[in-house]
């Protein structure tokens, strides 16, 4: 049977937890940067990613598949622009980018989970 690992967990979640060979992340938001600009915000996003993966023994090499939620599909061109100088060439995850009229608080216009290979 797998072990199953919680970390930074609270009443309400975790934010990864590791099962068996899998790294799973909750949806990381921009902590340090809500309010401020779209590229901004998900450049702290992926390092708290980065952040994350690394404390579960993985990194963005092994991320399998992304969800990124954007409170407008009319910021996508300025997110893809600091996701693609982020993600390892040829080792880009299966993704799915969808417009979210609303995320936690109106700070946040970006939100992304990830599932990685541990």
């Amino acid at each position: 049977m797998s072990n199953v690992t919680r970390r930074h967990t609270n009443q309400r979640m975790s934010q990864s937890v590791v099962h068996g060979d899998t790294v799973y992340l909750a949806g990381q938001v921009g902590q340090n940067t809500g309010g401020q600009s779209v590229a901004a915000q998900t450049q702290d996003i992926l390092d708290a990613i980065d952040s994350l993966l690394a404390e579960a023994g993985s990194d963005k090499s092994k991320i399998l598949s992304a969800t990124i939620w954007l409170c407008s599909m009319d910021d996508f061109a300025e997110m893809n622009a600091v996701w693609d100088a982020w993600v390892p060439e040829g080792n880009a995850p299966c993704r799915a980018c969808v417009e979210s009229p609303r995320l936690a608080t109106p700070a946040f216009t970006v939100e992304i989970g990830v599932i990685a290979a541990a």
